[in-house]
């Protein structure tokens, strides 16, 4: 990933200042959403290895090297294979991740031709009592993964990496006639390929950019087998000898092999129909070379069945040029006449014409021609593209197509879209754009592919900051530096989000039949579009987990759950994600993984994470029968003690103070609201209040009432104990399965109730004092002290009118609960207060 940036010169020339556009900063700041990834075919399309789902291959089995076994292609992502033996069946827990460009894979028939063995692997032998039965039935119709693909020059490559700079093409002239001639590729960013006619050189004037799928565009050779000449465009003819465009030819043919590229890169280009246009019919139409307004154009001249050209009218009697280009009966910017008139749009009259209130009657009676009926234009059909208005993507600024700019969608009408280009050189009208059109791309495409996104002019300045991490209690947490490290580093190839410079996380699928848990509301969940990506690991996985936080309850409590222990080891990229509850804003930072390889592991810890389906999303999709038969669960475990009150968090002060006469109460309501709130999950450090960064609003509570044990002596207690355990290993120690009952040897509870503990609860996380709660009659509480995050330093402030009014019990309850707090603060003054 490339560090792009904006030099924004002082008055005085000297300084620079380096700036850098952060999306996500603007996206929060204009409030808007960015357009879904899934919009984008032709970006899908370009993520293609040429391995699809369903192959078969023969795989080397890992426990034996010397025997094979044939494996089914799960999901692919770039260069990696997600496969399973055969044999397994719907059980996925066996699915491995394999790099083509070093795994030992071969074609269906291979270990045949080369005398090696195919044998089943031990972990499914008992399913497979007859192997050859077995392999007939399976590989019955069975489509092998394509030979040249795992072997050869081209093994384990991207086809479309195929197209590097050198590489020649064939480009049809979509301005002067159907003729055609040789463009080399100058630049491959994304697909989006930067062409320069043959014979020009090192000269970029007549440049074109173009995506590979654009139906204009050909292999070398293509103009010979359908029936048109190889010719330099007149805009170039003139600039060379008739003798010197031969020679050129010449030379090319002579270099075709080493300068093409496969014939199958193409096989996912758009096919053109037939079309049903006569010459003189009029219609509405866009130019492509300035899309901004709608006018009244003519077919001039049809070629063939497939091919026909049109010009934009114009009535003028001293124009010299005319805006004329070819079309095919899937152009885009192409409508039948009254089509501006029916979507309430403004159709721009030919110049020339007299007057302004333009009529289509009496302009077709005029030029004595008819209007092209309706059946001509398939491509108006409204599809479900995903595109709404006020989203954000990155498109092509037509007048400059070295530029890639933000854009907004300010207007749809059918299949098209009109977009505000921002950041532009010159500024430019809104465009009109099909929702298929091949220069629009995602948020993120540029800084993925390394191109220069061009920046709003009001830059967002992404620096180091220290943030302070609030509660919605507005009570101080802890600070940290946030680095902004994927976007501000580059990445050792080990743990690139990039494979081959392409996008590398695969289609992560939700799963709406399968249970959503305790956090997740279902009807959200259904509502989530079916699958998200592929596209870099890192911006996938981030729009999957914000898509749950939105998708839930309550978003803060899932953002919490998320969120990245400071203790705990990193293994991926930390990610800021954001939620909004009942009119406030919380933030916390969530690990996320940069590799394709770890993406299944990911979701299915996260999916736990939250209690819901493991299968809930991940890069499978669930069709009729999720695997972990998760239809059998109910919420009702999840939800009799958590969902059906509103408490008051009680737990102890966030960020681990270690000043026990902090309280529990609300801060002053007449305190400025900050914008923006920070989660922060059980984090245990010994960190004051008076660490807070200078600036931070500070905690104001009050002391809590508690009677027994007085403030003062927990205080001076906790000081003793701070000092003497200096983070030492507890005997009292629970595993991280809440779930686990506590074993004799951790707590002794003897007939007259008196208890007898084998570790100091100061030091209880908030798992111990759940599990503690567990032993005894109040159990069903326990997922209250869980939600409040209620450790053992909270544990020992709780009184009985804190219990009541604080955890909305009534007063058995509460006095039942109390009872068992009692006994640990008994037990904690005669074992460890002195």
């Amino acid at each position: 990933l490339n560090r792009r940036c904006l030099a924004s010169h002082t008055d005085a020339g000297s300084s620079v200042e380096e700036m850098e556009f952060s999306w996500d900063e603007y996206l929060e700041d204009t409030g808007a959403t960015a357009a879904p990834h899934g919009s984008f075919k032709h970006v899908d399309t370009s993520l293609q290895n040429g391995f699809a789902p369903g192959m078969k291959l023969e795989v080397a089995v890992k426990s034996d090297q010397n025997t094979y076994w044939v494996a089914t292609i799960i999901t692919t992502c770039g260069q990696l294979l997600l496969l399973r033996y055969d044999g397994y069946g719907e059980d996925r827990k066996a699915d491995f991740w394999c790099d083509i460009m070093t795994a030992d894979l071969h074609p269906i028939g291979w270990c045949e031709q080369n005398k090696k063995i195919l044998k089943v692997p031990e972990g499914i032998k008992d399913r497979i009592p007859d192997q050859e039965e077995f392999l007939q039935r399976v590989l019955k119709g069975a489509c092998s993964a394509p030979a040249n693909l795992l072997e050869g020059l081209h093994r384990g490559k991207n086809p479309l990496d195929l197209i590097a700079p050198g590489s020649r093409l064939e480009l049809q002239n979509v301005r002067d006639s159907l003729e055609a001639w040789i463009v080399t590729v100058v630049e491959n960013v994304g697909g989006r390929l930067k062409l320069r006619y043959e014979g020009l050189d090192d000269s970029d004037k007549f440049d074109q950019w173009l995506f590979y799928l654009d139906p204009f565009l050909h292999q070398v050779g293509w103009a010979a087998q359908h029936g048109y000449s190889l010719q330099p465009p007149l805009a170039i003819k003139s600039l060379k000898s008739e003798a010197d465009w031969q020679e050129i030819l010449k030379k090319v043919k002579e270099e075709e092999e080493e300068s093409s590229v496969p014939t199958d890169l193409f096989k996912d280009k758009p096919v053109i129909g037939v079309h049903s246009f006569s010459e003189g019919m009029k219609l509405e139409a866009v130019d492509p070379m300035a899309p901004f307004v709608i006018s009244p154009a003519t077919v001039l001249k049809v070629y063939n069945e497939k091919y026909f050209m049109i010009e934009i009218d114009d009535l003028r009697p001293e124009r010299t040029t005319s805006q004329s280009y070819i079309c095919h009966v899937n152009s885009a910017g192409i409508f039948p006449v009254q089509w501006s008139l029916k979507n309430g749009l403004h159709l721009s009259p030919p110049p020339g014409y007299p007057g302004q209130d333009f009529d289509w009657a009496d302009y077709l009676k005029q030029c004595g021609a008819e209007a092209a009926p309706q059946s001509c234009f398939p491509s108006l059909t409204s599809s479900d593209h995903g595109f709404k208005e006020n989203m954000k993507l990155e498109a092509v600024n037509p007048v400059d197509p070295e530029e890639v700019c933000i854009a907004t969608v300010t207007k749809l009408k059918d299949s098209y879209l009109w977009l505000q280009l921002e950041g532009s050189k010159k500024p430019v009208p809104d465009c009109i754009v099909s929702v298929e059109s091949m220069n629009i791309f995602p948020v993120g495409w540029c800084e993925t592919n390394g191109y220069q996104l061009r920046p709003p002019r009001k830059a967002i300045v992404n620096k180091q900051k220290k943030i302070a991490v609030v509660q919605p209690e507005k009570q101080i947490l802890s600070s940290r530096t946030v680095h902004d490290g994927l976007k501000n580093q580059e990445l050792n190839s080990s743990d690139s989000v990039v494979i081959n410079g392409k996008y590398c996380c695969p289609k992560i699928y939700f799963n709406h039949r399968c249970f959503s848990g305790p956090y997740l509301n279902k009807g959200r969940i259904a509502e989530l579009p079916q699958s998200v990506g592929p596209g870099n690991c890192v911006l996938v996985l981030k729009e999957v987990l914000t898509l749950l936080i939105n998708a839930a309850y309550k978003p803060s409590r899932v953002l919490r759950e998320l969120q990245l222990d400071e203790e705990a080891a990193w293994h991926g990229h930390g990610e800021t994600l954001k939620a909004k509850y009942k009119g406030k804003s919380y933030r916390a930072t969530v690990e996320v993984v940069r590799t394709a390889d770890r993406v299944a592991d990911f979701c299915r810890k996260t999916c736990i994470k939250l209690e819901c389906c493991p299968n809930l999303f991940g890069p499978q999709m669930v069709l009729d029968k999720c695997s972990e038969n998760c239809s059998v669960l109910t919420k009702t475990k999840y939800t009799h003690y958590y969902g059906k009150r509103k408490n008051k968090r009680i737990g102890r002060p966030p960020g681990g103070h270690s000043n026990l006469e902090v309280a529990m109460k609300k801060p002053n309501k007449r305190r400025k609201r900050r914008k923006h709130f920070f989660v922060h999950k059980k984090k245990r450090s010994s960190t004051s209040v008076d660490n807070t960064p200078a600036g931070s609003p500070q905690v104001s509570e009050k002391k809590s009432l508690s009677s027994s044990p007085t403030q003062s002596e927990l205080s001076h207690s906790l000081a003793q104990e701070r000092d003497k355990r200096k983070r030492k290993l507890r005997t009292f120690s629970f595993s991280d399965d809440e779930n686990k009952p506590p074993s004799p040897k951790d707590m002794k509870m003897e007939v007259a109730e008196k208890l007898q503990l084998d570790s100091n609860p100061l030091e209880w996380s908030v798992a111990d004092v759940v599990r503690f709660l567990k032993s005894t009659d109040c159990a069903p509480l326990a997922r209250i002290f869980l939600d409040q995050e209620i450790d053992g330093q909270a544990l020992l402030l709780l009184t009985l009118p804190t219990v009541q009014e604080c955890m909305d019990l009534k007063l058995g309850p509460a006095i039942k609960l109390c009872h068992h707090i009692e006994r640990v603060k008994l037990a904690f003054y005669q074992q460890f207060a002195n």
